[in-house]
């Protein structure tokens, strides 16, 4: 199982929301790339980069930010937020990022997704963000009409081999993560699940792994020291 350091990016700054609320932030750096340095040297292999301006449809600017740690890192990098577009998808392909998330792109069009995959089909991801099992969208601020596992279904009868599955409710909580809600999911789909929302230990992270998660976002845990990321990579 993959650990996946997260990097939130909101005004060019590295933050946490609780539960998605952009109104419930905690600010844990001004520099995205120094955050980014820290988490590589801790033993990273890959960092998960959102823009959460770009979610909601706002100000691009994040994007040279993250664009700037894929060009000065030799790490693999997976990035989401304000995609929406195989303009956008291509920039961030052809400048080295090793796999991009679509969310509300994948929700509101999936002839996108098709496109995606049919032309990177090892460097696309489909976010499926959940809140009481029904898929939201617009940096989580909407609630589509989909549940969760029927879109996944949908999406892996387009081709998706990796989907980024967060459950809201424990997002950035420490609460530990909805352990039901990833393994109903894992059974319910043959393609690589990243769970993410709520992992807030090692145990957490062992019990992830026991559900048969192809990989772990961790972000709160690590801003804390809840987790020891080094440790966490060992283990």
């Amino acid at each position: 199982m993959i650990i996946y350091p997260a990097i939130d990016i909101k005004d060019g700054r590295c933050v946490r929301l609780l539960q998605g609320r952009f109104d419930d932030v905690t600010v844990y750096g001004d520099d995205p790339v120094q955050m980014a340095s820290r988490w590589i040297s801790s033993g990273a292999k890959w960092l998960h980069i959102v823009d959460l301006d770009g979610a909601r449809g706002e100000s691009l600017n994040n994007r040279d930010i993250i664009l700037e740690i894929v060009e000065k890192f030799s790490v693999s990098v997976q990035t989401g937020g304000g995609i929406r577009t195989m303009k956008d998808i291509e920039q961030m392909i052809n400048a080295g990022v090793s796999r991009v998330i679509l969310g509300t792109a994948a929700v509101r069009n999936s002839a996108l997704v098709k496109e995606a995959l049919s032309k990177y089909p090892e460097k696309i991801a489909v976010g499926i963000d959940a809140k009481d099992g029904k898929v939201a969208i617009e940096g989580w601020e909407q609630i589509s009409d989909y549940t969760a596992v029927d879109f996944a279904k949908q999406v892996e009868q387009l081709g998706c081999r990796v989907i980024i599955y967060t459950d809201i409710n424990t997002d950035g909580t420490l609460q530990g993560p909805n352990l039901k809600a990833m393994k109903e999911m894992i059974e319910s789909v043959d393609m690589e699940v990243i769970a993410s929302g709520g992992v807030s230990s090692l145990q957490d992270l062992i019990n992830l792994k026991e559900t048969g998660a192809a990989g772990a976002i961790t972000g709160k845990a690590i801003y804390t020291g809840a987790i020891d990321l080094a440790e966490a990579l060992k283990l």
